[in-house]
């Protein structure tokens, strides 16, 4: 049985060629450019996540305060069916 290939994050060397490929390629005023565009979505992203969290919460709140009602009107728990 072979070895799987151990692929990891790149260490100090490999960072730094990393970095002077992205500066060849972009140049030094396309990186700021691209950072601020990459810090905008990561912040919409959050924010996205965030309300979804939060429907999330409410629909299972609003599921519960349904269930207690339920059980209120007929005196009874429910059965699962």
């Amino acid at each position: 049985m072979h070895a799987p290939l151990a692929i990891g994050l790149p260490q100090g060397p490999e960072w730094v060629i990393i970095f002077v490929v992205v500066l060849l390629l972009f140049g030094a005023k396309k990186i700021p450019e691209l950072a601020r565009g990459l810090g905008k979505s990561m912040g919409e992203f959050k924010r996205a996540r965030d309300e979804f969290e939060r429907e999330i919460h409410a629909a299972s709140e609003s599921s519960e305060k349904e269930e207690t009602k339920v059980k209120s009107a007929s005196g009874t728990e429910p059965r699962d069916a």
